[in-house]
């Protein structure tokens, strides 16, 4: 997958699962990369961004195995922007997909 299109998704990936869940940036590369592969250099900054865009909160836990982990949250500027993003995503899909169906149809005839 091309890197620049995966990149520009991933900021909506990551405020979906943390709107159901909150995560620590570990289990975010996890579940992201069941379905996309990505690398946990990828998350990182995007997780300082989103966090000095005030979209998340942090909150340390003590784990059983290590040092307490940095837990994320989303903010009510977190859930906005996730609903928003969620918003322009649909309608971008749905935008090049008529324009991928149009192409097909018209390839067959």
């Amino acid at each position: 997958m091309n890197i620049q299109f995966k990149k520009g998704v991933l900021e909506l990936c990551v405020l979906s699962l943390l709107s159901k869940n909150d995560f620590y940036g570990y289990e975010l590369v996890k579940k992201i990369s069941n379905n996309i592969s990505i690398s946990e250099g990828t998350i990182y900054p995007l997780l300082r961004r989103l966090t000095k865009e005030n979209y998340f909160e942090t909150y340390l836990k003590e784990s059983s195995e290590g040092p307490p982990r940095k837990y994320y949250t989303l903010t009510k500027k977190g859930y906005e922007a996730k609903e928003q993003l969620s918003m322009e995503w649909y309608d971008f899909v749905s935008r090049v997909n008529s324009i991928i169906e149009e192409d097909d149809i018209s390839e067959q005839k």
